[in-house]
């Protein structure tokens, strides 16, 4: 479902007859029966990856496979290491992993805190809800070492250094206790673990904490009082905070913040993760996840188990399987020799910085692309379902053409927001592509498994009888409200549009589950700043890729203008970028939202540059004359 410009449309089944012959045309029978033979000798050592670009119906599907045909949860997705730390942190707290509101709340709330996401530009949608806030009367505060776009619309801009994220919620938390602003009815009521937190915080002074993140000590203030005093308050974040290598932890920080003031569980208040990878919400909601059932039900739940072993006859492996990164260490170690990608191009995925998320959130999201291919390589048999002969597709031993999701296909997809969307079909796919649920499905029938699903409503009704969030949604209904909110139990009513109201339940019984804070301490950047190397450097994703960054070596550096200036260099120039440990050749870019210190760049490979916050010094290339 990658679309890269050098991949051509796959529109017929192919097939590689010998480990060295070129992949050839076969007709579906033969693609079929090869693919059913090559996996049906490997149960117990195959994987899958699924892919954010599939329908709901698509990744429902595809985890039932792994798990009921194959027999194994080793089941994952390129696409989900930038939303897995928010999903982990999430959980952590309140047992659930979607973010805590919707998005129209943000034009009916008071304060907005924006960490590390350039929303106006990567979110322009949900941006328009942020602006109606604003003209409510609602301040934004935007956290962020770049003045983005949507620093433009704030009240006031804290621009940390790179990393810092957990010294500022620290500082903020530590203000709001000593100004004796914490919510104390909440706190008491809702949470557990406060005097630890306290703790914790105590040493992070204004001051500290102006130091270690160069946010001068009154704005940290200004924002903490705003924060507590706000009758409503919504916190959203994006990868400038999963992207960090305790993504995880920095997560929690924020929601600690919620958890101090009560902004959580009524309207208007909340913590929202701003993933922007199309349907990555609906992949662990649908369960292709190594460790979560359909519904995110814990696998590990006997009870959940039985629901599904039930409804699907089969019975499901009570342990977690491997993750993305774990199935990438098993194939260099020759343990896992299957893989099943469906519409997932991770040799291209990893090139571009997005695999080896791990399976608590804390992975840092860089990848050798070389590295993935070797791996593919050593497979034994591989099976690749999309709709371009991707990098991956052209390392297959079987090549299934797949219909578009959001173009060629009927079924739902979920927002970040939680919220379950119609797709429908509006093209034919081309030559003799199929929906990637007939493909599942037939391939199951191959393997002893005939499952008579009519169409893609036939498998979300499946869904639906397997998940509480979604037993209320029918397609009618989708189609009635043009979408729904999770958790959507009772088709004859709505539920409130943000998540645990509970915690204000005065009954104990009611309010279940108390909201843990997070303890987690600030790790310092591995690397100091010096003479020699007095450029921090940042890691620009997935987002900045379409800003400039086109030197020959795939390399590029965004420098403020003072170390433009500094360095004299101009835009599209090439220099040398040098860290303690590797160095690489860049293209420069010039943005005036950095300032002097502070520098951003793409990475292919960790191998190539540290990009973790390491310290780096520019060289100006020497002019090269050239004689005749």
């Amino acid at each position: 479902m990658t679309t890269p410009t050098a991949c051509p449309r796959l529109t017929h089944p192919l097939v590689r007859d010998a480990p060295n012959d070129s992949l050839r045309q076969a007709s579906w029978g033969e693609a079929l029966d090869r693919a059913s033979r090559g996996l049906g000798r490997h149960r117990g050592v195959f994987g899958m990856f699924s892919s954010a670009r599939a329908t709901n119906e698509t990744q429902y599907l595809a985890q039932k496979f792994a798990r009921v045909v194959m027999g194994t949860n080793n089941i994952d997705s390129p696409d989900r290491a930038r939303h897995a730390p928010s999903a982990a942190g999430l959980a952590a707290v309140f047992g659930s992993g979607g973010g805590t509101s919707s998005y129209e709340e943000s034009a009916h709330t008071d304060v907005i805190v924006m960490w590390g996401s350039d929303a106006r530009s990567s979110h322009p949608v949900f941006f328009r809800h942020v602006l109606n806030g604003i003209r409510g009367g609602a301040r934004l505060y935007v956290v962020d070492p770049r003045r983005t776009a949507t620093a433009a619309w704030a009240k006031s801009w804290l621009g940390l250094d790179v990393g810092t994220d957990i010294p500022l919620a620290h500082a903020i938390g530590r203000e709001i206790i000593h100004a004796g602003l914490v919510n104390r009815t909440f706190v008491e009521r809702a949470t557990s673990g406060f005097e630890d937190y306290r703790a914790l915080v105590e040493p992070w002074t204004l001051s500290l904490a102006e130091r270690v993140t160069g946010v001068p000590a009154a704005v940290i203030g200004e924002l903490a009082h705003a924060l507590a005093r706000a009758d409503r308050a919504q916190q959203y974040w994006g990868h400038g905070v999963t992207g960090n290598r305790n993504g995880t932890d920095h997560v929690r920080a924020l929601v600690n913040l919620s958890l101090l003031t009560g902004h959580v569980g009524r309207y208007g208040c909340g913590v929202q993760p701003l993933s922007g990878r199309d349907n990555v919400h609906g992949g662990s909601d649908m369960g292709a996840l190594p460790h979560r059932l359909p519904g995110f039900q814990d696998i590990l739940d006997p009870c959940a188990r039985r629901t599904f072993e039930s409804a699907w006859g089969a019975v499901v492996q009570p342990h977690h399987g491997l993750d993305l990164a774990e199935m990438s260490e098993a194939m260099e170690e020759g343990t896992l020799k299957a893989l099943h990608c469906v519409g997932a191009d991770p040799a291209r995925s990893e090139a571009d910085g997005d695999g080896n998320g791990n399976g608590n959130g804390n992975g840092n999201g860089n990848g050798n692309g070389e590295r993935a291919v070797r791996r593919l390589r050593s497979l034994d048999f591989l099976v690749v379902q999309d709709t371009h002969l991707t990098r991956t597709a052209r390392l297959a031993d079987v090549a299934l053409p797949a219909a578009a999701a959001w173009t060629e296909t009927d079924g739902t997809t979920t927002s970040g927001e939680r919220r379950v969307q119609r797709v429908r079909r509006a093209l034919t796919p081309p030559g003799e592509a199929r929906e990637h649920i007939a493909i599942i499905r037939d391939l199951a029938a191959r393997l002893g498994h005939d499952w008579k699903y009519r169409d893609s409503e036939a498998v979300w009704d499946e869904l639906r009888s397997l998940s509480p969030d979604h037993s209320g949604m029918t397609y009618a209904r989708l189609r009635e409200h043009r979408g729904l909110q999770w958790p959507c139990p009772d088709p004859d009513r709505l539920e409130p549009p943000y998540l645990h109201g509970r915690l204000w339940e005065k009954d104990p019984a009611r309010r279940g589950r108390r909201a843990p804070f997070g303890i987690v301490q600030h790790v310092p950047p591995a690397e100091r700043v010096d003479e020699r190397y007095p450029i921090r450097l940042g890691i620009a994703g997935r987002a900045d890729s379409h800003r400039g960054f086109n030197s020959p070596l795939g390399h590029g550096i965004e420098l403020s203008p003072e170390d433009a200036e500094r360095y004299e260099v101009v835009a599209g120039e090439e220099v040398r970028v040098s860290s303690r440990h590797a160095s690489v050749l860049a293209s420069v870019r010039i943005d005036t939202a950095l300032r002097s210190g502070l520098a951003f760049m793409t990475a292919r490979s960790p191998e190539e540059v540290d990009v973790d916050r390491a310290a780096v010094r520019i060289e100006k290339l020497p002019i090269t004359t050239i004689v005749g």
